[in-house]
């Protein structure tokens, strides 16, 4: 084709042009208020104690300093037991939640499930209502054994509702047609399942799963209820970063009240660096997560 032979260029109106400029810039405003507090967390995680309590936190540490991170890696080996225990916990937890959620929205989402919304509302209701800690707690420990096991980890937060919901809305728009074409060749309802639904939902599935994963990961909670001190070597990575931060913040009240020479633990830092060391790894995880996410939020959005 000749240069003659080419469709002109249309020209960029000026509505066009302000529009990109305001998007951009109002992009670019949001981006940095979501990236300015993670840079003040890592600039205070470098900064000293006493600059800390003397001029606040800073963009740019006034003393630098590694105080923080040497205390937090003076037992590397404790350190990197929580992470394995907290990395095993995540993986199985992750996958296992979301095999059993996204059977569980396949069924719901099926036309041939009779009592498909009556299930759904089931599911929804016990989602606003529940039988308290007190009940939970005891059922989980006296019936089902609970303390003092790494299954208390993964069981208790294995399904969400809000998730299951979300699954279901996402397959309930794959078109039935590509079903009945599946049931006309001999497949079943697990064939189906696995050969059709799930391909159909990969942005939905990673959507889900990544929310799963950072449940798992930000968990404490249920370690502090079923895990006691005897068994420290289960401790994920949060709850045993949260108890070194409340002994190192405890040792320094008690220096206070009797008199003597303030703990020299940068406590101030330590929550910083605690933050850094336990969100690093799930942020890196994202950027390969990035383009289904952003197709999970168009979830429902295929016709049938």
């Amino acid at each position: 084709m000749t240069k003659a032979n080419k469709m002109p260029r249309k020209p960029v109106g000026r509505d066009r042009i302000i529009f990109d400029v305001l998007s951009h810039v109002i992009l670019t405003v949001l981006a940095a208020c979501c990236l300015l507090p993670f840079l003040l967390v890592l600039s205070g995680s470098f900064s000293d104690q006493t600059s800390i309590l003397t001029h606040g936190y800073q963009l740019i540490p006034e003393t630098f300093s590694l105080a923080a991170y040497q205390t937090l890696f003076k037992i590397p080996e404790d350190l990197l037991r929580a992470y394995g225990v907290t990395i095993f916990v995540t993986v199985v937890g992750t996958l296992l939640g979301l095999f059993l959620t996204s059977m569980a929205a396949y069924v719901l989402s099926s036309r041939n499930f009779r009592y498909r919304y009556q299930m759904s509302f089931f599911f929804y209701f016990t989602s606003i209502f529940g039988g308290g800690l007190v009940p939970w707690y005891i059922f989980n420990t006296k019936y089902l054994h609970f303390h003092n096991n790494i299954i208390a980890l993964i069981l208790p937060i294995l399904i969400n509702v809000t998730y299951l919901l979300i699954l279901k809305s996402y397959m309930a728009g794959i078109p039935e047609a590509l079903y009945e074409s599946a049931r006309l060749d001999g497949a079943g309802d697990f064939t189906i399942y696995r050969r059709v639904a799930m391909p159909l939902c990969k942005a939905g599935l990673a959507t889900v799963g990544l929310f799963i994963a950072l449940n798992y990961w930000n968990d404490w909670y249920d370690a502090m209820l079923f895990l006691d001190e005897g068994r420290s070597d289960l401790y994920p990575l949060q709850y045993f970063l949260n108890n070194i931060l409340t002994k190192a913040q405890a040792i320094s009240a008690a220096a206070a009240r009797s008199g003597l020479p303030m703990s020299e633990v940068p406590s101030e830092p330590m929550k910083l660096a605690m933050t850094v060391v336990a969100t690093g790894p799930i942020i890196l995880l994202y950027p390969f997560l990035q383009k289904y996410f952003v197709k999970g939020v168009t979830i429902g959005a295929v016709k049938g």
